[in-house]
Formats: C-alpha cells, sequence, structure tokens
C-alpha cells in the first residue's frame, strides 16, 4: 500500500499514479479540493489507478452532522448503511440508568439495545450482564436506528435533533457541515473574522444561511448573534486554544450541544476532562479509515473488515465484517463459540433485518456481523473465538506500507 498525504491534492494523485506504475498495488491519496469531489471524480480516479481516496474535512462534518442529529451523544458511529448505530454517551447521575446492572436495563426497557464498552476514569471495559452502570461512566450502546432516539429519551435524555446551529470559524469543514445541515432544513449562522473568507462563503452558500464577519472570541459578538438561544456550536477555528475556550463559553451560556475540533490529543484530553463532552479530530477520523482499509485489503479466512471505529480514546475497537461462504463457524448458536476476553458480538444485519444478538443466535453466511473488542487487534472474524483447532485458520497476513508525508495524520 502506498499513502500519499501530502499538502498537495495534485502531489497526492500523481504520487499514487506513479507508484501504481512502479509496482504498488493499492494507493490512497488525500483530497481535499472540493473541485475534485465532483461527478467527473470517478473518471479521474478510474485514470489514475488511485484505490481510495480520503478527504479529511468532509469526514469531519459527517461525524459531527451524526451526533447534531443525537445532540445527547458525545459521538455517533454508523453501520451498515445505517442499520446500526453505536453511541457514546456519558451516564447522568440520577438519570434512569444509573446504578443499575445490565441485566435489569435490559428487562426495564423494551427496546433492543446493548452496552457494548464501558469507560470509567481511565479504565475500559466489556461489559457482562453483571456490570453495574454509575454516573460519570461514558458507555457505547449499539442499538437499530429505528430505535435510537427512543432508547435515549426513555435514558432520560433529549431526544431533540438541533436544528439552530452556530459555526465558528469558516473552515472547509464548516462549508460541507452547512451544506448538510441547510438540507436537513436546519437553520445555520457562520461566524467567521476574515472579511475575504466571508465573501467565499457568501458565494457559496448564497442566501441558505446567515454569514457574521466578526471574531468569534469576542463574547459581545455571541452574545449578539444570539448564542442563548442555539440547539449547538461548533467551534472549527485554525486554533485548538480558540476552539476549546469557545466552547466553554457556550457551555457557560446553556447551549445544550457544544462540539469544537481538537487536534492535539493532549488538549483533547484534557478539555475533556474539564467538562467538555465532545471533541473531534480530522487525523484521528482519517486514521481509522486508513486502518480499516488496510485491513481490509488485508488476507482474511472467512470474512473481511467493512467498517473500523477507534473508541474511547483507542482503548477499544467496533469493527463490521462481511462473512464469506467458508467461515469455519457458520449455524453455531454464540452461546457455544468461545470467544476471547473482551470480546462482544453486538449486532448481526442478515438482509434487511438488523439483530441485536443473544446466546441463542448464530453468525451465518452473507451476514455483516458487529464486534467490540478490547485488547486484541482482529483482522477476520475467526480471530474472536479462543481456540482455533484449523490449521488454515492460523495463517497470518503480512505487508509493506510505505507514507508519503506524513503531514498532520496521527499514525497508528
Amino acid at each position: 500500500m502506498f499513502i500519499a498525504v501530502t499538502g498537495s491534492d495534485e502531489l497526492n494523485m500523481l504520487s499514487c499514479f506513479a507508484a501504481k506504475k512502479i509496482g504498488a498495488r493499492h494507493t490512497v491519496a488525500r483530497v481535499r479540493n472540493s473541485e475534485y469531489n465532483t461527478a467527473s471524480w470517478g473518471f479521474m480516479k478510474q485514470q489514475l489507478e488511485i484505490s481510495m481516496a480520503v478527504n479529511p474535512e468532509k469526514l469531519a462534518a459527517e461525524a459531527i452532522y451524526n451526533i447534531l442529529k443525537l445532540p445527547s451523544a458525545t459521538k455517533v458511529e454508523s453501520f451498515t448503511a445505517r442499520s446500526f448505530e453505536m453511541i457514546e454517551i456519558i451516564v447522568k447521575k440520577g438519570s434512569a440508568i444509573d446504578g443499575m446492572t445490565l441485566v435489569d436495563l435490559r428487562k426495564k426497557f423494551s427496546e433492543k439495545f446493548l452496552v457494548c464498552v464501558v469507560q470509567r476514569e481511565n479504565d475500559v471495559f466489556i461489559p457482562n450482564g453483571t456490570f453495574k452502570v454509575l454516573s460519570g461512566d461514558k458507555i457505547g450502546v449499539m442499538v437499530t436506528n429505528d430505535d435510537a432516539h427512543s432508547i435515549l429519551k426513555k435514558f432520560g435524555y433529549p431526544a431533540k435533533e438541533a436544528k439552530n446551529i452556530m459555526l465558528v470559524g469558516a473552515s472547509k469543514t464548516a462549508l460541507y457541515l452547512a451544506d448538510m445541515l441547510i438540507k436537513g432544513r436546519s437553520s445555520v449562522k457562520i461566524i467567521e473574522k476574515d472579511p475575504e473568507t466571508c465573501d467565499v462563503v457568501c458565494e457559496r452558500l448564497s442566501s441558505k444561511a446567515s454569514v457574521v464577519c466578526g471574531d468569534g472570541m469576542s463574547c459581545e459578538i455571541l452574545l449578539e448573534e444570539g448564542v442563548d438561544g442555539l440547539d449547538a456550536l461548533v467551534a472549527l477555528t485554525d486554533r485548538d486554544e480558540e476552539n476549546i475556550l469557545i466552547s466553554f463559553y457556550a457551555l457557560s451560556r446553556k447551549v445544550q450541544k457544544v462540539i469544537a475540533k481538537v487536534n492535539r490529543n493532549e488538549l483533547s484530553s484534557i478539555s475533556e476532562n474539564l467538562g467538555l463532552e465532545t471533541t473531534f479530530s480530522p487525523k484521528n477520523i482519517v486514521t481509522d479509515i486508513l486502518v480499516r482499509y488496510a485491513r481490509a485489503i488485508g488476507n482474511s479466512i472467512g470474512s473481511k473488515v467493512e467498517t473500523l471505529y477507534s473508541l474511547f480514546g483507542g482503548n477499544a475497537e467496533a469493527l463490521e465484517f462481511n462473512v464469506e461462504q467458508d467461515f469455519e463457524f457458520a449455524g453455531i448458536s454464540l452461546k457455544k463459540l468461545e470467544t476471547k476476553p473482551g470480546i462482544l458480538v453486538a449486532g448481526i444485519t442478515r438482509g434487511n433485518e438488523a439483530l441485536i444478538p443473544g446466546g441463542d443466535d448464530c453468525i451465518l453466511s452473507g451476514d455483516k456481523v458487529i464486534v467490540v473488542a478490547k485488547g486484541e487487534r482482529l483482522c477476520n472474524l475467526s480471530d474472536i473465538l479462543k481456540h482455533l483447532r484449523y490449521a488454515g485458520l492460523l495463517r497470518r497476513s503480512s505487508g509493506r506500507c510505505l507514507w508519503l508525508s506524513a503531514g498532520s495524520l496521527l499514525l497508528t
């Protein structure tokens, strides 16, 4: 695999083309310019023989948009064409789930869901039925898309979609996000201090969004533009420190949902510990995409990785596998499969049906299976099992990867 992530889209694309001609089997290019993300891109991609293109700003905008649809969540990840969603929430003191075991939770609510992973201070757990959820815990809940709003509401969390939204900083991410929000019929206001950038944004968005030329670090401007009546504020300036300070000010004004772009991991951790629940990093999002692709093209046995998400600062992973016809353990109930510690089968998609699995369910050829893992690097679905008695299952893939300019990406 050859990965080009320099600051130049053209250099990335041409480098991938050259690498392919020299003999690289797979090429990945970072392509940020929206002009290349048009209907003609498919033709260019084919001619340049680029295996995959990644756009960090667009990916970040999609991640923020998913959260704004479920504002109580700190993070939302989607699987299998949105059949399943992994929702991360922080357990509030006195909420309907505070102090309850997972068995009691399943009995109390009719909707099907699964608490897959729990972070308590610095520890991460893959919980069993006797695990008791406490206030302050951050939990990852797997739920079908149809039940997401209902589950959050019954847990005691506001489930109303954010509609009145302010974006501070007219970055590329902000433009992608504004387009998505406008199509979703949300009211969008963008604050940007650079006059030339404001002109570009006004031309791009026409009259569909309000654009204010002013400094988002000014409390007076934020108050004048209605910060007190917002459903959500997203801080998207180029400086982590500004985004964090703007976000804490918005929290002090009781804004329901506040999201900040924070690229430096140490600042993200500090701000979250101080009460800023939702931060994101475009470089971490791209890292997940690249790791997912690298695993998917490796030699797989009976399955292949389709989706991969890093959970709770990389302490756990959620992976989605396509089950092939040669999967050795198809048709065996989950309770009879001896899985490794720290492994949980969290969802099964079979045709148009989304299943939150129990012990009597089994995995069949053609299924899509979601697995949550802590402390295990899974390359195929058979890796979840404790004992593999088939010689064919003991193979291991290997490969080499060459990066052209890591830039600001976090490499893992």
